[in-house]
């Protein structure tokens, strides 16, 4: 392969996974390599894999299958297959899929220009393995070539979690928790708004226990301080919140910095004692409701978001009954629910007493239609209130989307604008008029206040 290749870039997965396509991309871009969105026209195909679960497994093989088949109806010369996935099978995932050229593990990711441009056809070997063990060192995300639009960009803070969650796939996957040094992160942070980025998403693992690895005392709180200091971030989001770390020194931060929108996503998983201890989550039902109590005390106007697991085994009819009534009492502002996986290699995935499928699915469906109701009588709340507004695009029939600051992109509903003149990346003040399901209708009240070039 030359430095003209023209690479196509599957990326799947979760956010974090995101940063790395992203980084990669940047890394074969400076190689001088071309991109393309038609796999039929590409030299290289990558797919950067998630393996967090089962269901993220049979996509990625599916994927991976798919470019795979265009080295016969296409141009295309190598497949090279990267991230979680990859990191987590290695080699036994040969076996599963013929024609693969190049597998990229998540610790060797800034192997990807020497992957990707191997000419496959003088190799003595048939598959070029860049499969290293875990390393201590930060990877760093600077230079990346965005898939965001420009107005937002995630910002990882941390790599790898030392939780253990008995579920939980990652540390074995990613490895034990290890944090950016803070004027890495400041810097990327500069970095990421000199590119037009105005809204910051902090992401890892486990956000809350950013720094417990320095010997300064330097942690969350302090990095949300000085990443408000930030010139040109309007807004910060702090994302996947551990509820046994989260301090008060944390909340009165994401309370008092200006630019930290009062909106936290904690993932909670279940409310039961016994379920919560069999999980491995370091947190009772009585400590998870004393810190969501003074979340919504000491932070007016928060918005929370949470995750659940249902059909974790053993659980029972009786506890399940006692995290519906836990939805329906506390009334997140939003919340997702996923079935238990039982992943391979972890404790969780061992255990006995599984829930038959068909009673998962009707928990998930009970617990979600439950939400819906919290859900669609909080957007009519919304109605009168003028919001601030980002807003995300505008198609072309004119119509524009965007978010008010308790909305995040990819998980949460989101805000219609009803006019056709605001432009995206603009921050605008909008009055809620009415909504769809979900969503929020919402006026423009004044024209935006900024529109990046």
């Amino acid at each position: 392969m030359t430095s003209e290749t023209t690479v196509a870039f599957v990326s799947l997965g979760c956010v974090k996974n995101l940063v790395d396509s992203e980084k990669m991309l940047g890394q074969l871009a400076e190689a001088g390599c071309a991109f393309t969105n038609d796999e039929s026209d590409a030299d290289v195909i990558v797919v950067n894999t998630c393996g967090f679960l089962a269901a993220s497994r049979t996509e990625a093989l599916d994927c991976i299958g798919e470019a795979v088949a265009q080295k016969t109806t296409g141009r295309c010369k190598r497949v090279v297959v990267a991230g979680c996935l990859v990191q987590r099978d290695k080699e036994t995932l040969l076996d599963e899929i013929d024609g693969v050229d190049a597998l990229v593990g998540v610790h060797n990711r800034d192997d990807i220009v020497r992957a990707v441009l191997a000419d496959s056809e003088t190799r003595d070997r048939s598959v070029d393995l860049f499969l290293g063990d875990y390393h201590p060192h930060v990877q760093l995300d600077f230079t990346r070539l965005r898939l965001t639009p420009r107005h937002y960009a995630y910002l990882r803070i941390s790599e790898g979690c030392n939780q253990k969650c008995t579920f939980c796939t990652i540390p074995a996957i990613r490895g034990p928790m290890h944090c950016k040094p803070p004027n890495v992160v400041l810097d990327e942070a500069r970095e990421l708004v000199s590119d037009g980025a105005v809204e910051l998403h902090l992401i890892g693992q486990d956000t809350t226990s950013y720094g417990e690895e320095f010997n300064d005392d330097y942690d969350l709180a302090r990095l949300l301080r000085d990443l408000n200091g930030v010139d040109g971030v309007e807004w910060i989001r702090l994302m996947y919140v551990y509820p046994s770390v989260l301090t008060d020194a944390m909340i009165d931060a994401i309370a008092g910095c200006e630019h930290l929108v009062k909106y936290i996503d904690i993932p909670l998983q279940h409310i039961n004692d016994r379920v919560l201890k069999a999980m491995h989550r370091r947190v009772t039902r009585r400590q998870t409701e004393e810190l969501l109590a003074k979340l919504r005390d000491r932070i007016p106007g928060v918005s929370i978001r949470t995750t659940l697991i249902a059909g974790f085994p053993g659980e029972t009819d009786t506890e399940f009954e006692e995290l519906l009534e836990f939805v329906q009492a506390f009334r997140f502002d939003a919340l997702g629910v996923f079935p238990f996986s039982a992943e391979p290699d972890t404790p969780a995935g061992r255990m006995a007493n599984r829930i038959p499928e068909t009673v998962v699915q009707d928990r998930i469906h009970t617990l979600m239609t439950t939400q819906q109701g919290v859900a669609f009588a909080s957007a009519d709340e919304m109605i009168g209130r003028t919001l601030r507004v980002l807003v995300d695009e505008v198609s072309s029939d004119g119509e524009a989307q965007g978010r008010h600051a308790g909305q995040a992109p990819m998980v949460d509903s989101i805000t219609y604008i009803d006019d056709e003149t605001v432009t995206s990346g603009a921050f605008i003040d909008a009055r809620c008029t009415g909504r769809r399901d979900y969503d929020l209708i919402a006026v423009p009240t004044r024209p935006s206040l900024r529109v990046l070039s």
